[in-house]
């Protein structure tokens, strides 16, 4: 009996090695290379067919495969701008090599953001662009950000070299808060500044897989802001990337000696990943940027109304109450008649009847001396981003990932006023389940503004401390005085203005001076609230969303998707920024969409219909619907049509920004809490024109309160949009022309703007209001009425034989039906249009490239709160050239980015951006 359990017990032992030796995976090795140069191939991917398991290439074109499937077993082997290729695997000891054969890749790439899913971008049901890692290697540009600037349709505002702000279909602006931004899924707009920050923190250029623009309205998938867009900017996977790449551009700016002298310019990045096995994988990336900024240059007058106004003619010689648009301090102004002349004439009675004679008895306005923006605002522009993430596959379909995004340095932003952001921090992080049909994700944006100042209001600090401007012995009055005695000498208005100038200025220290730089360096380190010109932002943003792919419970013949998401906001600028003087300030909001679709006629037709409903605790919650379909004419040869809309809720500063900017005009959200406060409705509110004419009024003796016009503010609504979009995309010339066009209208209900309104807290005489005693507002509000926009583009994307290529693109966008009085800052050229052409490989070993393009737009105007005035037409021309030596893993670049040197701006108020000449070295790209 003994004898027979020991024969059991061993035949068992027996049984579990032989199944463990059978259980034991099989590992397949092998190396893809490109079939014309023999060459490794990277980030191919590697599948069992019939399964889910699967691999990539290294950045030698090998891999290494780990499967329970047993043998014989089939690889899918595929990659973008080659033929899938499929090899039958009946041993495993065996090297497995595959040679794939290029192919066009025009239509064939495959993109997620139109539809949540995965689909080619030829059958996508909307409009949408996509920009690749090879797009970026071989555009001219300073970095991979500019290059959003060629897409089709895409309005561009540079506030200076490191701070840039895409948007699509108008309304552009620094810092557009209608246009979304999402890195690897996370909201990339800083809460409380209100401005994405994809070009200061996120990913460096090589960990960037691709990008995916999504032009016109998007709420219906990505909520409230993508009102005219999304950007969907998507990094690399470690799985998928590994080894180390580096790329060194060292470049040369502002070689005329225009702005500065010639200064070089930096980007320098580098980035590691690497996989631990089939399981666990890891990324690190850093990228540092340093140069000397483009300047605001613009010296022009301007005559401000509020936040409005325009260029006028004179200069600081001609006009005594000058206002630089690109200096600062000058917005300090005061009518000597009413506060210095007018005494004098009370004293010295005899002297009255020819003081009323100066300037024919009008005002007689005078701004203070000025600084330029070159001697208030710090030249070294720096970025430096640190980005990293690890990715663990608990099973074949299931992998975490936890990742985090910082960046800090220096730029200039323009607002309200112009920025200096100085050690600005922002840092996200997040934690993220992906399955194949769902995901969950939970991240945060950080944000710290560090030593950022309001250059307007530091300098405007600057001239009080160094001199007041009121008082006896201020600068006004010795300015009056000066002027009153220099016109009885017989001196000319003007000479008389220049002298008294000149004796009130006496002690203005000198840009660069020791004196100087105690003084500015002082008051921009106080707080706005304290009165200074720091502000402090240390706002945060928490955010927790997921997502469902339900399809498979119907079999995939519809297509089901679910997703919701929540987010606070925790306002803290400490009273600078806010009206958070006494304690932070608390948003809450949340939505959920749903999207179903299905095919019908063979495939033939596509409908998918989506609905979201968002709701913020201060605006009522609203639906946002899409309707899309996708008719398929023939093979390669698709027409959409989609009625999409957009639901924005007004931003963090639209509802609480408390901040005096200009000449003394206090910009106040347009919540109630704000209206309250500052008692806007509850007490008379007049239209600046009016008041203005009020004023004039009270001058001449002869107060008319019926000139005023009162204003009140109802409630303050959410922004809406309704557009409807026909679209054709289709392959012609044996699949080497690609032809995508487009045209929309759409119609804004709600649509949010800025009003001036004046109020008056004290009394001439009863029921007169006092205008020397007033406070001027600028108050968000919804438009009564509709605005519609319309508009279309046209694309073209030619493969020719050797490698040659040309694209070319046009665009149009129009505004109609915003009422007079009111900013809508539209901001877009009615017709703008790029043309590139260029080569992925010539020569004999094909190493050789070249891209040249031309970006053309149509003159406009552009308004916004700091400055509004027209832009010019310009046209600019960008090149690189690029040799690549790829056993060394190596590509040379030489290129430049405005080749002209012409001098151009996109926006009012802005730099002009003039050329950059670079040579970069990249390695592993």
């Amino acid at each position: 009996m003994r004898n027979l359990l020991r024969s059991g017990m061993l035949l068992g032992i027996l049984c579990v090695l032989f199944s463990l030796a059978n259980a034991q995976p099989l590992i397949i090795k092998g190396k893809v290379t490109d079939g014309a140069t023999r060459q490794g191939i990277p980030a191919v991917s590697v599948v069992v067919k019939g399964s889910n398991t699967g691999t990539y290439t290294n950045e030698n074109g090998e891999f290494t495969l780990t499967t329970s499937s047993k043998l014989p077993l089939t690889l899918e082997v595929s990659a973008i701008g080659f033929e899938a290729f499929s090899v039958s695997v009946t041993k495993a000891d065996d090297l497995v090599n595959v040679a794939l054969k290029a192919s066009t890749s025009l239509g064939q790439e495959v993109v997620v953001s139109a539809t949540r899913t995965p689909s080619r971008i030829m059958e996508s049901p909307v409009t949408i662009e996509r920009i690749s890692a090879n797009t970026i290697q071989r555009t001219p540009a300073a970095n991979y950000y500019d290059i959003i600037r060629n897409i089709k349709g895409v309005d561009f505002v540079t506030s200076s070299l490191t701070f840039s702000t895409p948007t699509t279909r108008g309304f552009a602006g620094s810092g557009n808060t209608r246009f979304n931004q999402l890195v690897d899924g996370m909201d990339n707009q800083a809460p409380g500044l209100n401005f994405s920050v994809g070009s200061i923190v996120g990913l460096n250029e090589l960990d960037v897989d691709n990008m995916e623009l999504l032009p016109g309205a998007s709420s219906a998938l990505y909520g409230p802001g993508g009102m005219n867009g999304t950007l969907l900017i998507s990094s690399k996977n470690p799985f998928k990337f590994t080894g180390l790449s580096f790329n060194v551009k060292t470049g040369i700016m502002h070689t005329d000696e225009k702005q500065r002298p010639p200064s070089p310019y930096y980007n320098w990045s580098v980035r590691w990943a690497n996989k631990v096995g089939n399981k666990f994988a890891y990324k690190f990336g850093a990228e540092l940027i340093q140069a000397k900024d483009w300047l605001a240059t613009d010296y022009r007058n301007y005559g401000r109304i509020g936040t409005a106004g325009s260029a006028k003619d004179g200069d600081r010689a001609t006009d005594p109450n000058y206002d630089g648009i690109n200096v600062y301090g000058d917005e300090t102004t005061a009518d000597i008649r009413t506060n210095v002349l007018n005494a004098v004439a009370a004293q010295i009675p005899f002297l009255k009847p020819y003081i009323d004679t100066l300037n024919g008895g009008a005002p007689i306005n005078v701004s203070r001396t000025g600084y330029t923006e070159k001697e208030v605002v710090d030249p070294n522009t720096i970025n430096f981003k640190f980005s990293g993430a690890m990715h663990y596959k608990i099973t074949d379909n299931l992998e975490a990932v936890v990742a985090g995004f910082f960046g800090t340095g220096n730029t200039v932003y323009t607002g309200s006023d112009r920025y200096s952001l100085r050690e600005l921090k922002m840092a996200q992080y997040k934690v993220e389940l992906n399955s194949k049909n769902w995901f969950i994700r939970g991240w945060t944006t950080q944000e710290d503004a560090g030593q950022s100042y309001n250059a307007t209001v530091t300098t405007r600090l600057f001239n009080e401390a160094w001199k007041p401007s009121g008082g006896s012995t201020g600068w006004f009055a010795q300015y009056g005085q000066s002027y009153l005695a220099n016109r009885m000498a017989g001196m000319s208005d003007q000479a008389a203005h220049t002298a008294s100038r000149a004796l009130a200025d006496v002690g203005r220290p000198a840009s660069g001076s020791q004196k100087f730089r105690e003084i500015f360096d002082r008051i921009r380190k106080v707080p706005i609230s304290d009165g200074g010109g720091l502000f402090v932002d240390k706002t945060d943003l928490y955010a927790l969303e997921g997502q469902y792919n339900l399809s498979d419970l119907f079999n995939n013949k519809l297509e089901v998707l679910v997703g919701g998401n929540f987010r606070q906001f925790i306002l803290n600028s400490e009273g600078t920024l806010f009206a958070d003087t006494t304690e932070n300030i608390k948003i809450k909001e949340g939505g959920a969409y749903l999207q179903v679709g299905k095919s019908f006629f063979n495939e033939k037709l596509r409908l998918l219909a989506s609905v979201r409903f968002d709701k913020n605790e201060n605006f009522d919650g609203r639906f946002t619907p899409r309707v899309t379909a996708l008719w398929k004419v023939a093979q390669d040869h698709n027409i959409r049509l989609s009625y999409q809309t957009a639901y924005r809720f007004p931003s963090t500063q639209q509802q609480y920004i408390d901040l005096v900017v200009g000449q003394g005009v206090r910009l106040i959200g347009g919540t109630d809490f704000m209206l309250n406060k500052y008692d806007i409705n509850e007490t008379p509110a007049y239209t600046i024109n009016s008041f203005q004419d009020y004023a004039a009024s009270v001058q001449r003796g002869q107060p008319n309160p019926s000139l005023l016009q009162t204003i009140s503010f109802p409630k303050f609504n959410a922004e809406y949009l309704n557009s409807v979009e026909l679209g054709y995309k289709g392959l012609m010339a044996d699949k080497k022309l690609l032809v995508d066009m487009y045209a929309y209208y759409g119609i804004y209900n709600n649509f949010v703007v800025r009003t001036v309104v004046a109020k008056t807290y004290s009394n001439l005489a009863p029921g007169v209001p006092d205008p020397r005693n007033n406070y001027v507002f600028s108050v968000p509000t919804n438009l009564d009425g509709n605005v519609s926009t319309y508009g279309g583009g046209l694309s073209l994307d030619y493969s020719l034989s050797r490698g040659y290529y040309i694209n070319a693109n046009f665009t149009t966008d129009h505004l109609q039906e915003v009422p007079e009085g009111y900013i809508a800052s539209f901001n877009a050229p009615k017709y703008r249009a790029v043309l590139g052409v260029g080569n992925v490989g010539l020569g004999p070993k094909k190493r050789l490239g070249f891209n040249v393009s031309m970006r053309w737009q149509d003159g406009f105007l552009y308004e916004s709160d700091f400055a509004t005035g027209q832009i010019p037409t310009a046209t600019v021309f960008d090149g690189q050239i690029s040799y690549r030596l790829p056993e060394k893993k190596l590509l040379f670049r030489l290129g430049a980015t405005n080749i002209a040197n012409s001098y151009y701006r996109n926006s009012f108020g802005n730099p002009e951006i003039g050329g950059m000449y670079y040579l970069s070295i990249g390695y592993n790209l």
